[in-house]
């Protein structure tokens, strides 16, 4: 959609607001995916991006981004919303999560929403049973301020039941995944170093929240019986928890691995993967791990890579595991309980055909929320908020 005279196309414009890459962090991967997708459809113009940076951060970011406001300085939400009121958007998608704008509890969002003239289509991230005030009424302001709301699961559509009356204008778009080839991993992991290995992964930014030393500690008995067992930590440590803890939390890990005296079988990989990367290391991975601490979680990116990508999953059943491994999808373990991961990995080890079958249901699930998919579904919502 080059457009020589420089003029804006005819087409409808719209705007994504929210953090954005460079910037580390998994909504703004989301995002970039999300405008990617939306893009390859030529249904709008070419999406711009009104991103959230924090204070004393300057990103290189691409031409996309039109705007940008300091999550701590409210009068930068205000005049995002002058620049969409003076702009030829028609409307906006909100990429919202709490902790990503400033204020109590991010509520600078809200100076943007009551002051924006164009009608805002709000993703949410976040969504817990049970929020106190003021977590509960910024919620619940976003929601009534929304044209149209989107959630990633059926549980997170009944969970807003409790904040809300305007449950209609909720809609359930899963969390979009790569559209990755279905392969054998023992054809992948040569070039990756790994060959004759048992691969076992999990990926992301790192915090405590992840539950990481849970499947370490899973590995001794293991490796007794699978000495070619190697566990790999993709990822570096969130930012966030960077700037305020330190690597604490990596170091904890590091010296667990050492007293166990599994150095030949952890590997951590202390960095931000491109795509490419991630894709080629899950299509590597026999077993994926998720053993996530809160219960609650409402979405996580890396479980829908690993099914984009037909793995045997182990999972804690937090909220989206629950939604998305039933039917046997997937297998479940206990919360901080080390001898569950392994029971349910050695179960998978042992049990070929188990685990091809669950690769492959795995697999066919996620055919339906590819980001080709995923976004066709938000382009229809978002025409429909202009249309209203």
């Amino acid at each position: 959609m080059f457009n020589p005279s420089g003029t804006e196309p005819s087409a409808d414009s719209i705007a994504f607001l929210g953090t954005y890459v460079p910037r580390e962090c998994g909504i703004a991967t989301y995002t970039k995916d999300l405008v990617d997708s939306i893009d390859l459809l030529e249904e709008f113009a070419p999406a711009r991006v009104i991103s959230v940076n924090e204070k004393e951060t300057i990103y290189d970011y691409s031409s996309r981004v039109k705007h940008q406001i300091i999550q701590d300085y409210e009068e930068d939400y205000i005049k995002a919303a002058k620049y969409v009121n003076e702009s030829r958007i028609k409307v906006v998608n909100l990429q919202h999560e709490f902790g990503v704008y400033g204020g109590e509890w991010g509520n600078y969002i809200l100076s943007f929403l009551q002051n924006v003239r164009k009608p805002v289509v709000s993703t949410l991230h976040t969504v817990q049973p049970g929020f106190e005030s003021p977590a509960r009424e910024i919620l619940q302001e976003i929601i009534d301020r929304s044209a149209a709301v989107l959630v990633m699961g059926q549980n997170a559509k009944k969970i807003l039941s409790e904040y809300t009356d305007s449950t209609k204008k909720v809609n359930v778009v899963q969390h979009g995944c790569p559209d990755i080839p279905f392969l054998n991993n023992d054809n992948v992991k040569p070039s990756l170093g790994l060959k004759g290995r048992i691969v076992l992964s999990t990926f992301g930014l790192i915090n405590q929240g992840k539950g990481i030393e849970y499947a370490i500690q899973a590995l001794p008995p293991l490796v007794e019986k699978y000495p070619n067992i190697i566990y790999l930590i993709i990822g570096q440590t969130h930012p966030i928890v960077r700037k305020n803890e330190g690597e604490t939390y990596r170091m904890n890990l590091i010296r667990k691995v050492d007293q166990l005296g599994l150095g030949n079988h952890v590997k951590f990989h202390n960095r931000f993967l491109t795509k490419r990367e991630l894709i080629r290391y899950l299509q590597a991975t026999d077993i994926y791990i998720t053993p996530y601490l809160g219960a609650n979680q409402i979405s996580s990116g890396t479980l829908v890579y690993a099914l984009g990508a037909g793995k045997a999953i182990v999972s804690t059943p937090y909220l989206h595991a629950k939604e998305v491994l039933s039917h046997e999808r997937g297998a479940f373990c206990e919360f901080r309980d080390s001898d569950s991961i392994t029971q349910q990995v050695k179960q998978l080890l042992e049990n070929n055909n188990l685990r091809r079958e669950m690769e492959k249901k795995a697999y066919k699930y996620s055919r339906s929320f590819t980001w080709p998919k995923v976004s066709q579904k938000y382009a229809d919502i978002l025409k429909q908020a202009i249309r209203q």
